[in-house]
C-alpha cells in the first residue's frame, strides 16, 4: 500500500523510540501517563523536528458539551505557557480523547459524539500558533483519527484495533526500562476513595463523629501554640509514629493476623485480604492495620496545618513507603459526610509519591485532593509543581531544615539548667493547681483578716507568723512553676521558623451533614 503523509509522520519518545503513525502513538499513551486514561482529555507537547515528547496535561471530559470550548482553551493555554516557562515552547501538539461507550453505544458513536470537542482543541491550539498534528479518539479497544486526510485508505472509519498489550516496540522498551502500566485511571482512583462494606463505613462514620466532637474544638482553641492545640498535635504525631512502625513491621512476610496481639478487627481484615488478589488484597491488609478510632483521630488531627506539615516529613527513606500506605488508608476512611476531610491525607499521599518518584500516582492523588477541596493550597501548589516537572528536592530540603531547627531548639531547651529537675518533678494538673492557688489566696486573705483582728486586739503570735511565711512560700513556688511552664511553651511555640502567619482552622461541618455557617474544619493553608 502506498504511504501517505499521515502515515509517514514520526514521533520520538524521550528514549529515542520512534513511533510511526497513529497506531503506535495510541499504544504509547498509557506508558506516557503510567496508567490507561479513562474519560480523559490528554494533550502532549511536541518539540523539535522529530516531535520529541514534552509536557502533557490531562483532565476529565465534561459531561456537558457547553463546557468543551472553554475547557479546550484553558488546556491549550496551560500546556503552551507551562512549556514556555520551562524554556521551550511547543512546536506541535497531539491530543487524545479517551472514553468507553455507554449503554447501547459503539466506539464509532463515541468518536462522532466527541468530534466537536476535538475541533475545539484544534482551534484553541491554533489560536496560540501551535499546530495540532493529530487528535485520536480511543474507545472500545479501537482508535479513530480526527486528522487523517483519507480514512478510506489509512484509518478505517469504523476504527482500528489497538495493538495487543505487550507486543509493541514501546511496550518492550518500557519493560526493559522498568516502567509499568498500573491498570486504568479508575483503578488508581478506587484505591484512594471510600468503597468498603456499608458496615465498615457506618463504624468509621461513628468514630469520626465522636472524634470531631473532641478534637475540632481543641484545634479551634485560639492560635497555634495554645496548650490544647499543642496536645492534640503531639497526640496525632505520636499515633502516626506508632503506625509507621506498625506498617513497617507488617511489611515482613508474616501476615497481620499472625502478629502477637493482633486486634479482632485486624484478624478480620487479614482474613478478607486472603480472599482478594493484587492491589485489592494489599489495600484490605493495610485497612486491617488501622482501627476506626485511630483513623478518625488522624483524619481530624491532620486538619491542623502544622500537624500536616510535620507529617509531611515522612517523605523519604524507609519511612516513605509505610507513610504512603497510611495516607491511602486514611483517604479511603473519609466516608460521607467527611469526604472533604480527605484533602489532607490525599495531599500527603501525592507528596510522598512525588518525592519517591511515582509521578503518575502523585498526579492522581493530588487531583483527587483538589476534587475534595478545590481551595486546598498545599495540594494546588504540589499539583502545579508536579505537572510542570519540577524537582521535589527543593521542598524536601526545606522540610529537612525545618525539622533540624525544631530538633535543635528542643535539644537546647533540654540542656538548660534545671530543665531535667523540672521534668523529673511531677507537675500538678491544671485543675489541681488552680485549686491550690485559690486555696493559697483564700488562706492569705484569711491571715490578713486575722492579722487585722490581732492588731486591733494587740495580740501577736509567733505560730501565726510562721504559718504566714509557709503560705507565702507555697504560693511563690506555685507561681514560679506556672511561669516556667508557660515560658517553655512559648519557646517551643517559636521553635519552628516560618514565614507564614498562623491561621485558625475553619470549624467542621456538622457530623449530620448540615453546615454550621462556616466551611469545614480543615486548615489547608
Amino acid at each position: 500500500m502506498t504511504e501517505i503523509p499521515h502515515q509517514r509522520r514520526t514521533f520520538a519518545a524521550p528514549q529515542s523510540i520512534a513511533l510511526r503513525g497513529p497506531a503506535e502513538l495510541a499504544d504509547a499513551l498509557p506508558f506516557m501517563l503510567g496508567f490507561h486514561p479513562s474519560d480523559s482529555i490528554v494533550l502532549v507537547a511536541l518539540h523539535g523536528e522529530h516531535g520529541r515528547f514534552g509536557g502533557r496535561v490531562r483532565v476529565g471530559i465534561p459531561s456537558s458539551p457547553r463546557e468543551w470550548a472553554a475547557l479546550a482553551g484553558c488546556l491549550a493555554e496551560c500546556l503552551v505557557e507551562g512549556s514556555a516557562r520551562r524554556g521551550e515552547r511547543p512546536d506541535g501538539i497531539v491530543g487524545f480523547l479517551c472514553q468507553e461507550p455507554g449503554r447501547g453505544e459503539t466506539g464509532r458513536r463515541v468518536m462522532e459524539r466527541l468530534r466537536p470537542l476535538a475541533q475545539s482543541l484544534r482551534v484553541a491550539c491554533g489560536t496560540l500558533d501551535v499546530p495540532v498534528h493529530e487528535v485520536l479518539c480511543i474507545s472500545d479497544g479501537l482508535y479513530f483519527s480526527y486528522c487523517c486526510p483519507d480514512n478510506s485508505r489509512c484509518c478505517s472509519p469504523d476504527g482500528t484495533p489497538l495493538a495487543l498489550s505487550g507486543t509493541s516496540v514501546m511496550a518492550a522498551s518500557a519493560a526493559y526500562a522498568g516502567l509499568q502500566v498500573r491498570g486504568t485511571l479508575k483503578d488508581l482512583e478506587a484505591r484512594l476513595k471510600p468503597g468498603g462494606p456499608a458496615a465498615d463505613a457506618a463504624a468509621q462514620r461513628a468514630a469520626l463523629n465522636d472524634a470531631a466532637a473532641v478534637i475540632v474544638p481543641r484545634i479551634l482553641d485560639g492560635v497555634s501554640g495554645t496548650l490544647a492545640r499543642q496536645e492534640t498535635r503531639d497526640t496525632t504525631l505520636a499515633l502516626l509514629q506508632r503506625l509507621v512502625e506498625r506498617f513497617t513491621e507488617a511489611s515482613t512476610p508474616a501476615a497481620p493476623a499472625e502478629r502477637t496481639g493482633a486486634a479482632p478487627a485486624e484478624r478480620t481484615g487479614a482474613g478478607l485480604a486472603l480472599l482478594l488478589s493484587g492491589p485489592a488484597r494489599e489495600d484490605a491488609r493495610d485497612d486491617a492495620l488501622i482501627s476506626p478510632d485511630e483513623a478518625a483521630t488522624l483524619i481530624l488531627g491532620l486538619q491542623d496545618r502544622d500537624t500536616r506539615d510535620r507529617a509531611a516529613e515522612w517523605m523519604e527513606g524507609p519511612e516513605a513507603a509505610p507513610a504512603l500506605r497510611i495516607w491511602s488508608v486514611l483517604a479511603r476512611r473519609c466516608v460521607a459526610p467527611y469526604e472533604e476531610y480527605a484533602a489532607a491525607p490525599l495531599t500527603l499521599a501525592g507528596w510522598v509519591a512525588w518525592s519517591t518518584g511515582d509521578t503518575p500516582l502523585a498526579r492522581v492523588a493530588l487531583s483527587l485532593a483538589l476534587e475534595a477541596d478545590p481551595h486546598y493550597l498545599f495540594a494546588r501548589l504540589l499539583h502545579q509543581a508536579c505537572n510542570e516537572g519540577l524537582d521535589p528536592e527543593s521542598l524536601r530540603d526545606c522540610l529537612r531544615r525545618e525539622r533540624d531547627a525544631r530538633i535543635a531548639v528542643e535539644r537546647e531547651r533540654q540542656e538548660q539548667p534545671g530543665a531535667r529537675d523540672r521534668e523529673a518533678e511531677p507537675e500538678p494538673e491544671p485543675e489541681a493547681e488552680a485549686e491550690a492557688e485559690a486555696e493559697a489566696e483564700a488562706d492569705g486573705d484569711g491571715q490578713s483578716v486575722g492579722q487585722d483582728q490581732d492588731q486591733d486586739e494587740g495580740a501577736g503570735s509567733e505560730s501565726a507568723r510562721a504559718d504566714d511565711q509557709e503560705q507565702a512560700l507555697r504560693r511563690a513556688r506555685l507561681i514560679a512553676r506556672r511561669n516556667a511552664r508557660q515560658a517553655g511553651l512559648r519557646k517551643a511555640g517559636s521553635a519552628r521558623p516560618s514565614a507564614r502567619a498562623d491561621t485558625v482552622p475553619k470549624p467542621p461541618k456538622n457530623p449530620a451533614g448540615r453546615r454550621t455557617g462556616r466551611r469545614g474544619a480543615r486548615n489547608g493553608g
